[in-house]
């Protein structure tokens, strides 16, 4: 029993851990310090030790998180009957979820099997949605997937400042204007080529 209250407070601690690394690195910038999430998270630099030997560590914990809720996120959107309704939940649900926010980390840590294995899972649920989406007619042809994630990532990043609900409002009324510009036939030619999986990958690659 005794096993079992400490397993569920190790659990709690990780979870209260996990939140506030989330928070301190997309506010504070991926170098600030770990003592600032032991401190927000009201735990022990040496719990936080125990279960993240290093910061690298916990940020490739947190980048497979949010690649686990994407992947969630599109496994429900294409439960949706409607593939429009579906596709533009999915973008709303990813941008709730901040899963962008961690992008700038890209080339500055290992990615492990278990990150590429779900990103490409996730990649691929995604382009299910997205080519169901344009076959109905509803997302216009030119539009890919990976336009999709980066148009998520992009609203994915905090407002500068302290959270406000103008700040909320705000973001919401652009995502509304954003996902109105995914829709069929569209009306301006996209500049430039689509970006290629190799290159967003490649962004992953660690850097010297």
């Amino acid at each position: 029993m005794a096993r079992r209250g400490r397993q569920a407070e190790a659990a709690r601690n990780d979870l209260r851990l996990l939140r506030a690394a989330h928070e301190v690195f997309t506010t504070q910038g991926f170098d600030a310090p770990v003592s600032a999430i032991a401190r927000q998270a009201g735990v022990g630099m040496g719990s936080l030790y125990r279960r993240y030997r290093t910061k690298e560590e916990l940020l490739q914990r947190l980048c497979l998180i949010a690649m686990e809720r994407v992947a969630e996120a599109a496994e429900s959107a294409l439960a949706e009957e409607d593939p429009w309704t579906g596709l533009a939940g999915y973008v709303r649900e990813c941008v709730a979820l901040r899963s962008g926010a961690l992008a700038p980390v890209a080339g500055t840590i290992e990615v492990t099997d278990a990150m590429w294995r779900t990103s490409r899972r996730a990649t691929e649920l995604a382009g299910r949605l997205i080519t169901r989406a344009r076959e109905a007619g509803a997302l216009r042809a030119d539009v890919t997937a990976l336009d999709v994630s980066l148009l998520i990532e992009q609203f994915s990043r905090p407002a500068p400042g302290a959270p406000d609900a103008t700040h909320e409002q705000v973001k919401q009324r652009l995502l509304a204007i954003a996902l109105d510009g995914l829709r069929a036939p569209g009306r301006t030619e996209l500049p430039g080529e689509p970006p290629s999986p190799e290159w967003y990958e490649g962004r992953w690659a660690r850097r010297p």
